[in-house]
């Protein structure tokens, strides 16, 4: 057939730019996803173990898709599994015969047959489906109800290993495959390829095609897909037809019903001859049913007895070798079994089939139908005549019963004696050898104090060969044998650091603390105000009349201190009055109260007449609140109650005026701040006066709010109020017409008091809850806190208070702050800067440090709280300079954000980090998702270390959350911002805002409730109300749960909680119940899209028409809208770093053109007009004359309220043109406060972001009012947003996820800027809980933009993601650990460490129990260490020790890089560096390409792009490694198998008991049990039909090949010893009982051999062309992420190149610090601009006065910081060896010329990349 034309369904899938991700961590989490079968299936079939080409290994196949799905659940995965008829041959791997796809296609059917019948009952979650196909209504009814997130589906990729022939036929696959992905995604459904599935520790890693709603979802590719098909049908149908199907051949219900099997099946199971497998019934009914084909053959004879045997034989003797014949009889076979297949199928596909099994209550055995290898043996020994009298009595007896089955079905009688003989020409020795055992590697001896007595356990042999004991004798070459190889270099040829004009590290710490200074400052307390440093000193707290409530305090001190001052004459009894000093004390006490009273009466007095000629009532009460919020303590209590009155008067004006239009309904916000502010007077601790009494009574009576006034107690002050308090004067009534309850519930919610069990105390300086109090009563007792809260919750203080407790100890305790992300770092150290300050007696200390990879700020070792990200630590906890002097000072550690341990690349640095914390620790996290098992894995970690752990879990957030969907217009014009109009919280009736219920968002019961649904006082009254209007019999709402009984008059959010939890409880009763009216509420409750969002705004509906797909142009017209109702500041989260900066500079462009639009009118003429001609008088220096204040007088002047001052200022023309500039940013066409940062301030920040070259448009969306937030960014700019922001006067940020952690950045309204793969159920909480901060904003706003409802409903309804831990005893960490042991000279800190980590019972999160194997596990490791030379026979580190592990971020490259390194392979490449330096660099490059930054690259199937890749100058797929390279890490690899293979032998020997004889996910046993021997007979194998009685040669017959010790059984059955063949061989392929994962293997995978998928060039390319557009077009790299990947690069050379200079002894400093300096040039470049700026704006400061605190870059380390110091260094080395200097044996100089060679190369090869790098990023 001709070739069919490339197709246009590949051209879209080329085009298509897949995310490589965490499934679960970083994209699914809980969510429910489909698993499309037949794509399972050919993934699973693809296994090139399985022999199914002769073996025809059933078993296995079913064993390999179990043990997928195994994977997927035990990595907490939710699927269903749906299969479609249409694609049941897609499940054929590529390759296959068409004689054999009939074998795949009867696979599927049994495999669907097996999982339906047996998952359920172990896991009831996972469905399985079967649907017609993809477009079928079935299915599409299925995906209305079941809330699919994503779909995982094969794209048809052959693997690379595969033939021409092969691709070029599965062609046709590979279309259809990817058409049902297409189709998924243009139906809005994601696609994550199962075929890139990799499955890493406790990760799942794989490809996301993202999924968009597509116009033409039916029409676009079905005429290719169909005409695919119809030829992909045509090319691949058997020879033999379809059994069911062909000719006169009756189906299998019409066979059935003519024939006897319904009799046979129903006969009497008492019966000894009632058969009981369905295995077996499908092999009688499928022979019999082809029969006629094969009646003279012994084929069918040898298949009914293999199907016999099946049920005797234990699973271990199943290992069988593969019985080849001659071709003419491998032809019938292959037939025969074709034929079998076919007619098997068709039975199983036949819905009766299923039916008959289950009235007959048949046992579905039928996973095992076909042992293609027994079946082979039992035909040859048919053949051959000797197999009848060999076989059991049990075996003749149901053999017997099955040939008198198909006799009567068929007429034909089967017989034991061969017709013909068939010749058994060979064993397949090649794949399954009879003798095959790997000999086990003895290992070498090893010996050390510190780990002996926990390797005790375990007995393996150790190697007592003579080269082995003379091995142990070896003198190893330590890690610092080259350091004293040569005689130090002459002080006067070194080159010393440059500290000059332009580098000083002490100016660089300098410039650094301005920055944190201007930074804190920034930053606010939990009440909203600036930050107030106290000077802590060393001693307990003073607390002694220190008030946790100010305000209350001072309010009975009034009453205490109002002491008579006459008392009886002549009583000289001490307690008869107070003395005469108390006396005094008492007069001066009033007296500063009253002058106190009387100043904050005349300040009050002089703001009002301001406050009184505001014209609006808002306005006036928004100033006024501003007022009474600004008081401070001294002021606060005298005037209070007055100015509450006072805004009581501005509210009911306000709410006056809509009684009197009659539109209450638009003005219940305004009675709900009536309310509130009665509810503050009547509350208050204060004194009532009777004016304030009278006034709130009357007010509550008018507006029929009496319940607000609560038990407000009875005045008692006479004080006259200062001022008239004036009522509305108006014929209209001013009441709610409401009940007073319903209107709590629906506008008084945000505004309840919200205290829970809230009580003082002292230690605090705020009134804690009492799950605060408890936090501080286990800080207080020293012992470890898991605090679980959600954000705005109120965690903040536990961290400083922590932070206060070790600095108040002494001057040396350390506490270590860890935070996930370098913002959250600046803005803690940040905080602790503006909260602490401290004065130490000797120089060198301070009170904070930070220290990450990029930089540092004062001296993280002399600091008392170091402000850090987790690997810093991890390096210093491990650098054995630090465990004698600081690692044993810290006290406490803060894990924030702990939730980060579940992250793919981090994740086990934090758990390190958790097992290995030398003191108690606190973990702070607002998203677990399952935390109580969180905690108990904590628990079990602090107490080996000998801490007590508790968790604190607190549900509620402080203030609520309300969701909206955004439906962006039609069409829009923008033409202004316009004026604010503040009507309330939240965002009801704004233009294109539909408020989205979370009950409504529950649309499928089977993902039940999520525990952290809240809901605000108004959602649970609309419940309440919707429940009421569904119920029915039945299903009744209690009438307990009526507001007006559950709720008590004057309501508080503690009552709403626990109303909320009782409607919950009643709606979980319905949601489980079917025929509950739960539906009929949830669909009652979801929000109403039908509303036309044009109907409320004069510019919406007008103007141009607009995408409301496109994020560039909706944001606005949204924006717009949260400025008209006061909903700014907020942030956009958009989870795309390119798209947060496209959506930014779209609304700088349509800003500017609104904005230049209006300046063409006629108003900014006259404007500009009158500002030139200002200006031309101001030059002549004639000024109009300022208006001033009527009042005169000194007197008069300081009565002269700030209001009025601002009113004369106002009222001068020079003031307005003064401020006037025409060329900034208009206030209508900008978001930005201008009243919030001062014009100096901002040019400051200009000024310095110009400094760092950031685009320019970045400055210009800051003028505006907008910034951008991502990890990207550079940090100064990140920095200025935050504080902007924090000051308002940026008011729109657009952010990725990383503002999201963590950072202070209140804001009113979060908004979630379009769907990504990356918003997820943990991602949409951290995001959404920065709206409504505690201090800030009662309620807070979340709107979804481009965001569909059911995506909305899926976010709003998931659940958290459980915390899965890795395998933290990797192979770098336990190399780590002998090196801080040896080095610290066994420090007492270092052997706490390792006994605390090796005690732990349950080493990781989500782990078992399993301490003997994690102990074999490092001895084993220790083995590898031992054979690869880094560790000596005492554990001592020896050669390149340092380098690898200093590289422990890149494992396990690391350990290939190792490989390379010490079997020379660099030292012969680098020899020629200064003669073919061009050739040398890029074949390193070429092999560093293949170790680190390892990406894989899909290969193209577009012809036309393939062409384009082929002529373009970039190189897309990696080249081969470099022949001699490939060698070593070939034998690297094969030396790493035979270790670890020989692990999994000897633990499974010594600890595996029992036999695999279950499949692991459904647990069905297979065969006879192991440990019972056939042999044994009637004693071991009795059973109802009889026993096995002949006890002569039953089984012995049989050629079983050995059975395996380290490999499965399962997959032992196509013939698989314990020869391996590559680490994923062993891998997956291990027994059941013994843990082994890849991740934790030191090996690297070599393409092609062992893995599937080419290497991206994309460093190679680089390193070519030095350009980003080729990276980002040719080799699919992102542009946002092109940064990053080449950092991370020159991260490593960095520290290869450092680790070499420290190995050759190059480096005078120590070399932990070192390495802790390291970074890749994108962060040194970045650095080197603050050191150039540091330099212009710090005045330089003598040498002579620099502190001895090491900051910045380190003024002794000899290996240089700037691009020419390497080469100086190297010169200056060559002097000196020029003048002899330091000559020791000549094999070491040569060696170590060698080395320095390597070295020099490396040096060349990180110059030349980083100068390509920080010249595209310049």
């Amino acid at each position: 057939m001709a070739e069919v034309e490339k197709p246009s369904i590949l051209r879209w899938y080329d085009s298509r730019h897949p995310t490589f991700i965490d499934l679960v961590g970083d994209y699914a989490g809980k969510e429910l996803f489909l698993v499309e079968g037949d794509s399972l299936l050919r993934e699973c079939f693809e296994d090139e173990r399985i022999d199914f080409h002769d073996g025809f290994q059933m078993l296995h196949a079913a064993f390999v898709v179990e043990r997928f799905l195994e994977n997927l659940i035990k990595r907490h995965c939710q699927f269903h599994i749906a299969f479609f008829d249409d694609n049941r041959e897609l499940c054929v791997p590529p390759g296959v015969e068409k004689n054999r796809r009939s074998r795949y296609l009867l696979a599927r059917s049994v495999v669907i047959r097996h999982l339906s019948l047996h998952l359920p009952g172990i896991r009831s979650d996972v469905q399985v489906a079967v649907f017609p196909s993809i477009t079928s209504p079935e299915f599409d009814q299925y995906l209305g109800f079941a809330p699919i997130q994503f779909v995982m589906a094969h794209d048809g990729d052959v693997p690379t290993s595969a033939t021409t022939e092969e691709k070029s036929g599965e062609k046709r696959a590979k279309i259809l495959l990817r058409n049902n992905i297409w189709w998924f995604n243009s139906h809005g459904l994601n696609v994550a390829l199962i075929n890139r599935i990799e499955f890493r520790d406790s990760k799942v890693f794989t490809m996301i095609l993202e999924g968009q709603h597509s116009a033409d979802p039916v029409d676009r590719f079905r005429g290719e897909a169909t005409d695919i098909w119809s030829a992909f049908m045509e090319a691949n149908t058997s020879e033999t037809g379809n059994v069911s199907t062909s000719g006169s051949r009756p189906g299998f219900a019409e066979w059935y019903s003519k024939t006897q099997m319904e009799t046979m099946l129903t006969s009497d199971p008492a019966k000894p001859e009632k058969i009981t497998s369905e295995r077996l019934y499908l092999g009688i009914s499928a022979i019999s049913f082809i029969l006629d084909r094969h009646s003279t053959s012994i084929l069918p004879s040898a298949f009914i007895l293999q199907l016999i045997l099946l049920t005797h034989l234990p699973l271990s003797q199943r290992r069988l070798p593969l019985v080849a014949f001659s071709e003419d009889f491998e032809m019938l076979m292959t037939t025969f079994l074709a034929d079998f297949a076919d007619a098997a199928n068709a039975i199983l596909e036949d819905h009766i089939w299923a039916e008959i099994m289950q009235d007959n209550a048949i046992n579905s055995d039928i996973f095992d139908v076909v042992d293609g290898r027994l079946f082979r043996v039992v035909v040859e020994m048919i053949s051959r005549g000797s197999l009848e009298a060999a076989l059991p009595q049990v075996v003749k007896r149901e053999w017997n019963v099955a040939s008198e089955m198909i006799q009567s079905l068929t007429g034909i009688t089967l017989g034991l004696n061969a017709a013909s003989k068939a010749t058994a020409l060979m064993i397949d020795q090649d794949k399954a050898p009879f003798i095959d055992d790997v000999e086990e590697v003895a290992l070498l001896p090893f010996s050390n104090a510190v780990f002996d007595k926990h390797l005790a356990c375990i007995h393996i042999r150790s190697e007592t060969s003579l080269p082995a004991r003379m091995q142990s004798l070896k003198i190893y070459r330590e890690t610092s044998h080259w350091h004293n190889h040569r005689k130090p270099l002459n002080p006067k040829q070194i080159p010393e650091v440059k500290v000059s004009k332009w580098r000083n590290p002490l100016r660089t710490n300098q410039f650094y603390m301005k920055e944190m200074t201007a930074y804190a400052a920034s930053l606010t307390g939990a009440k909203g105000k600036a930050l107030e440093a106290e000077t802590i000193t060393v001693g307990p707290k003073n607390v002694a009349g220190q008030t946790t409530d100010k305000s209350i305090k001072t309010a009975k001190a009034v009453k205490s201190d109002e002491i008579p001052l006459s008392t009886k004459k002549g009583s000289k009894k001490p307690h008869s009055g107070p003395s005469k000093k108390q006396q005094i004390v008492a007069e001066n006490k009033e007296k500063r109260g009253s002058l106190e009273a009387d100043k904050a009466f005349s300040a009050w007095l002089g703001a009002m007449k301001g406050y009184d000629d505001i014209v609006n009532d808002h306005d006036r009460y928004v100033q006024v609140k501003s007022y009474l919020d600004g008081l401070d303590s001294a002021r606060l209590p005298h005037l209070e109650m007055d100015i509450n009155a006072y805004l009581l008067q501005a509210l009911v004006a306000r709410w006056g005026k809509y009684c009197k239009v009659e539109r209450k309904s638009d003005g219940y916000h305004t009675a709900a701040l009536i309310w509130t502010v009665v509810r503050s007077i009547s509350t208050s601790q204060r004194p009532l006066t009777k004016d304030v009494s009278a006034i709130v009574g009357k007010v509550c009576s008018m507006l029929s709010i009496n319940n607000a006034m609560g038990d407000m107690g009875k005045s008692t002050l006479d004080r006259r109020l200062s001022f008239d308090f004036k009522y509305p004067i108006i014929s209209q009534s001013l009441s709610i017409e409401m009940p007073q309850t319903d209107f709590q519930l629906m506008h008084c919610g945000p505004y309840m008091d919200r205290y829970l069990d809230a009580k003082p105390d002292s230690r605090v300086g705020f009134t804690p809850d009492g799950w605060q109090r408890k936090v501080l009563d286990e800080l207080d007792a020293d012992n470890s806190v898991f605090v679980v809260a959600p954000t705005s919750a109120g965690k903040t203080f536990i961290s400083f208070y922590a932070m206060e407790q070790v600095l108040r100890e002494n001057d040396d305790s350390v506490l270590v702050y860890v935070a996930p992300t370098k913002a959250l770092v600046n803005q803690i150290a940040a905080e602790v800067q503006g909260r602490f300050s401290k004065k130490y007696p000797r120089a060198g200390k301070s009170v904070w440090a930070i220290h990450t990879r990029d930089y540092r700020v004062n001296n993280s070792t002399g600091c008392q709280i170091l402000v850090t990200v987790p690997h810093v630590l991890q390096i210093m906890l491990l650098a054995p300079t630090n465990a004698k002097s600081w690692a044993p000072r810290v006290r406490r550690i803060i894990f924030d954000e702990i939730h980060s341990i579940g992250q793919a690349e981090d994740g086990v640095v934090w758990e390190q980090l958790l097992l290995l914390a030398p003191c108690p620790i606190i973990a702070l996290s607002a998203t677990i998702g399952n935390p109580t098992q969180f905690a108990d894995w904590l628990t079990e970690t602090q107490k080996a270390s000998g801490t007590k752990l508790t968790m604190i879990q607190h549900s509620t957030r402080y203030s609520d959350l309300r969701k909206y969907l955004y439906q962006p217009p039609a069409a829009y014009s923008f033409v202004g911002l316009g004026k604010s109009k503040a009507l309330g919280l939240g965002l009801d009736g704004v233009s294109g805002l539909t408020f989205f219920h979370p009950v409504g968002s529950l649309t499928d019961r089977s993902r039940g409730m999520p525990d952290d649904l809240a809901l605000e006082p108004r959602d649970c009254f609309l419940l309440w109300k919707a429940m009421c209007a569904h119920q029915r019999e039945g299903f009744e709402v209690p009438k307990g749960l009526d507001p007006g009984i559950a709720l008590p008059v004057c309501i508080k959010k503690a009552d709403i909680f626990k109303w909320e939890k009782d409607l919950k409880a009643v709606l979980l009763e319905w949601m489980v119940d079917r025929t509950s009216p739960f539906m009929e509420v949830v669909h009652a409750l979801r929000p109403d899209l039908s509303k036309d969002p044009e109907s409320h705004d004069s510019m919406i509906g007008q103007g141009d028409k607009i995408d409301a797909n496109d994020l560039r142009e909706t944001t606005l017209p949204l924006l717009n809208q949260l400025h008209q109702r006061q909903a700014l500041p907020a942030i956009l989260f958009n989870y795309n770093r390119s798209g947060c900066e496209d959506i930014a500079m779209a609304l700088l462009q349509q800003l500017k053109d609104a904005e230049g639009s209006w300046k063409q009118g006629k108003e900014w003429q006259t404007k500009l007009d009158g500002w030139t001609k200002w200006k031309e008088l101001k030059e002549k220096g004639i000024k109009k004359p300022v208006k001033t204040s009527k009042k005169k007088g000194r007197d008069d002047d300081e009565q002269a309220s700030k209001a009025d001052q601002a009113k004369d200022e106002a009222s001068s023309e020079t003031s307005s043109y003064d401020l006037f500039d025409p060329d900034e940013p208009l206030d209508e066409f900008s978001f930005a406060d201008k009243k919030k940062a001062q014009k100096a301030e901002l040019r400051d920040y200009f000024y310095q972001l110009r400094r760092k070259r950031l685009p320019e448009y970045l400055l210009e969306l800051l003028e505006r009012g907008i910034g951008v937030h991502h990890s990207g960014m550079n940090r100064k700019y990140r920095q200025c947003v935050e504080m902007l922001f924090r000051k308002r006067f940026l008011r729109v940020v657009i952010a990725t996820g990383t503002l999201s952690l963590g950072i202070n950045m209140p804001c009113a309204t979060v908004v979630f800027s379009g769907d990504s793969v990356y918003l997820t159920a943990l991602n949409f909480r951290q995001a959404a809980g920065r709206s409504g901060r505690r201090g800030f904003d009662l309620l807070g706003n979340v709107i979804f933009q481009n965001i569909s409802a059911e995506r909305t409903s899926r976010l709003l309804s998931s659940r958290l993601p459980d915390l899965i831990g890795h395998f933290p005893i990797t192979t770098t960490l336990v190399l780590r650990l002998f090196t801080l042991l040896s080095d610290s000279k066994n420090s007492p800190y270092a052997v706490r460490a390792i006994n605390s980590l090796l005690s732990q019972p349950r080493l990781y999160l989500g782990g078992e129990s399993f301490k003997e194997q994690v102990l074999h596990h490092l001895r084993f490791s220790i083995e590898y260490l031992r054979r690869q030379s880094l560790l000596g026979p005492a554990g001592q580190p020896v050669e390149w020790t340092s380098c690898v592990s200093h590289l422990y971020f890149t494992e396990n490259s690391s350990f290939a890089f190792h490989a390379l390194l010490k079997d020379g392979y660099f030292s012969k490449l680098c020899a020629d560096i200064d003669t073919k330096t061009e050739e040398v660099l890029r074949t390193m490059m070429l092999t560093l390409s293949h170790l680190f930054g390892r990406q894989v690259c899909r290969e193209v199937d577009d012809e036309a792009m393939t062409e384009k890749i082929n002529r373009s100058p970039s190189i897309v797929y990696l080249p081969p490694l470099p022949h001699e390279a490939a060698e070593i890490l070939r034998h690297h690899n094969a030396t790493t198998l035979s270790i670890f293979t020989t692990y999994v032998k000897t633990f499974a020997a010594q600890h595996v008991q029992t036999q695999e004889h279950c499949l692991p996910l459904t647990k069905v046993a297979v065969g006879q049990q192991a440990a019972i021997s056939i042999s044994d007979s009637s004693k071991a194998n009795g059973n109802a039909n009889g026993s096995i009685d002949n006890h002569e040669g039953t089984i012995a017959f049989l050629p079983a090949l050995p059975t395996p010790t380290a490999r499965s059984p399962f997959v032992a059955l196509s013939g698989h010893g314990d020869n391996f063949t590559t680490i994923k061989d062993l891998c997956t392929s291990t027994r059941q009982g013994v843990f082994l994962e890849s991740a934790v293997v030191p090996h690297l995978e070599l393409h092609p051999e062992e893995s599937r998928t080419p290497l991206n060039a994309y460093l190679l390319d680089f390193f070519k062309h030095g350009a980003v557009k080729p990276l980002e077009e040719a080799n699919g790299i992102p542009r946002s992420e092109v940064w990053f990947v080449l950092n991370d690069f020159s991260l490593v050379l960095a520290t290869i190149e450092t680790s070499l200079a420290n190995y050759l002894g190059m480096s005078t400093g120590a070399e932990d610090d070192d390495m802790l300096e390291v970074m890749g040039s994108g962060d040194a470049a970045e650095n080197d601009r603050d050191e150039e700026e540091a330099a212009v704006t710090i005045a330089a400061t003598p040498s002579a006065t620099t502190p001895q605190v090491p900051v910045g870059k380190k003024t002794k380390k000899v290996v240089a910081d700037d691009w020419d110091a390497d080469e100086d260094m190297m010169t200056a080395r060559e002097e000196s060896d020029a003048k002899g200097e330091g000559v020791e044996a000549k094999t070491d100089d040569e060696e170590y010329d060698k080395l320095l060679n390597v070295y020099r190369a490396f040096s060349k090869l990180k110059k030349e990349f980083d100068s390509k790098f920080r010249e595209i990023w310049a």
